[in-house]
């Protein structure tokens, strides 16, 4: 929220025409922490919308609240970017469901965090540090900005890897990692 914040203030081409949706699922309700992040995008969403918003415009929309697969897979596949920008995390499969819920002929832009576990894999995404609002910032300006043939050649090589790392392809390293513990002549 913060650098969607950075990119109204450095690109103001973007106001009125651009809109940050936040969908957080409720978890972990109990945790303190928790409870300290949902109230701080909650007061960062207020502190933005009360800078920007108009009658006709709010830019960033918040829900806390689940939203099924059915209608999330919808809001992926309308997304012009995909911000996924976690601190610290594993493989991160929301990034791999919105490579696989974009249209092929006019597909988003997915921007990811260079700690998910994800990164190394999807290195045709625009890679950032999201710790660098800036840098966050500008990535979404170039995502919004980027052409439909770059986007179009970026989505490709993603969907093609997604598609050949499948869970298949998983057992079958695992199970070939698992055959060389084992001594020669054991079946794995």
């Amino acid at each position: 929220m913060e650098a969607f914040a950075r990119l109204l203030e450095r690109h103001p081409e973007h106001e009125r025409a651009a809109t940050y949706l936040q969908i957080a699922s409720p978890t972990r309700e109990e945790v303190s922490a928790y409870a300290d992040i949902r109230a701080q995008l909650e007061a960062t969403a207020g502190a933005v919308n009360g800078r920007y918003a108009d009658l006709a415009w709010t830019p960033i929309r918040y829900i806390h609240r689940a939203v099924s697969r059915s209608r999330l897979a919808g809001l992926l596949r309308a997304s012009q970017v995909g911000l996924v920008t976690p601190l610290r995390d594993g493989m991160n499969l929301v990034a791999k469901e919105y490579i696989a819920a974009q249209d092929e002929a006019d597909p988003g832009v997915l921007i990811l965090s260079r700690f998910a576990g994800a990164a190394e894999e999807l290195a045709e995404s625009l890679i950032v540090n999201p710790y660098a609002v800036d840098e966050v910032a500008d990535a979404i300006a170039k995502a919004l900005a980027m052409p439909l043939e770059e986007r179009i050649a970026r989505h490709s090589a993603l969907l093609k890897r997604i598609r050949r790392n499948d869970a298949a392809e998983w057992r079958r390293i695992s199970r070939h990692a698992r055959g060389r513990e084992l001594a020669p002549g054991i079946d794995a």
